[in-house]
């Protein structure tokens, strides 16, 4: 097939699967159940196994084991989205049955800007070799950056997008169902305003940007193919919104989880830097050290259980009012 209209058929796959989430199964706002969840995700990771089986079938073992690590390393990487993402709900109060909408949204966003950057990866690599070595040095930098990192926090005044917006138009104090803009009053006139779940949204779609900046150098250092690299990055995405749902409530169980990823990003670093002095690590045992490093991180986080935080006097915190 045309590369050409390979890539629209799988975007137009893509499109098709995101209107039927939002178009049939999530037409009106409620609260995702573990069941839908574990249903989508289920879902989403056959659809990309049979992509894969497709993969191997007619592009050959050597793309359907890169296009295998990809995916692993890239769903791998998404779970930090999920930490950021329940600490943005939390932090603006979002009810629980508008979550979806947010992030329905924000991964279309994702989708968008993944493109872009994979376009423009593989743009550099073929036109200048060597930043495949800065992409290297950066992973290792990121990888050590991760694991010596403490507990995450966010700082939505600190966001320079968020401070733009609020110039541009202002900001209701409270939700107005699932709306992101609504009319507000201001000096006897109605203006266009947007609500606090555009501004979810806002820090939703830079902090995949800025995740984004982590995962697609990671994948080019399994394959340099854009078709590869964009297709396993978009699988992973696809799963996000439901491993949110599904792994919200238990995130915080796989503590080891964060040193597993900052190895793999060590790993995929070193893999790149390497190239310099024509030392190739072959992808059947990239794919098994990353399988082995975050399926062991998920064991160690069983066998091994976070001690459990002492409790905190509520009125050391918050005395009560006289």
């Amino acid at each position: 097939m045309n590369q050409t209209w390979l890539w629209i058929a799988f975007n137009v796959f893509v499109l098709g699967m995101l209107a039927v989430d939002l178009g049939v199964f999530n037409r009106k706002a409620h609260v995702i159940t573990v069941r839908e969840a574990l249903r989508w995700t289920v879902l989403v990771v056959v659809v990309a196994g049979v992509f894969c089986a497709g993969i191997f079938r007619f592009r050959g073992s050597q793309a359907g084991l890169e296009f295998m690590t990809g995916y692993l390393i890239e769903l791998a990487l998404s779970v930090d989205n999920i930490f950021v993402f329940i600490l943005i709900f939390s932090y603006f109060k979002v009810p629980p049955k508008y979550q979806h909408r947010v992030l329905f949204w924000g991964i279309f966003g994702a989708l968008v800007m993944r493109g872009v950057m994979v376009g423009a990866g593989a743009y550099l690599i073929e036109r200048f070799h060597w930043i495949i070595y800065i992409f290297g040095a950066f992973l290792v930098f990121t990888g050590i950056r991760m694991a010596m990192q403490e507990e995450m926090d966010i700082e939505p005044e600190a966001n320079p997008v968020l401070k733009l917006i609020r110039r541009i138009v202002p900001i209701t104090p409270s939700y107005d169902g699932q709306h992101f803009f609504t009319r507000l009053l201001v000096n006897g006139t109605t203006r266009r305003a947007a609500t606090p779940l555009f501004v979810v949204l806002v820090l939703v779609e830079t902090t995949d940007l800025v995740f984004a900046v982590d995962s697609i150098p990671a994948i080019f250092a399994v394959t340099t193919d854009p078709f590869l690299v964009y297709t396993s990055n978009v699988f992973a995405i696809l799963g996000l919104r439901s491993m949110y749902f599904l792994l919200a409530g238990i995130i915080d169980k796989f503590h080891f989880l964060k040193l597993g990823l900052s190895a793999v990003l060590v790993f995929v670093g070193v893999k790149m830097l390497i190239t310099f002095f024509h030392i190739e690590i072959p992808i059947t045992i990239s794919l098994l050290v990353v399988a082995a490093v975050l399926g062991g991180s998920v064991v160690l986080s069983l066998l091994f259980p976070k001690a459990a935080e002492e409790p905190v006097d509520k009125d050391v915190i918050d005395p009560p009012r006289e």
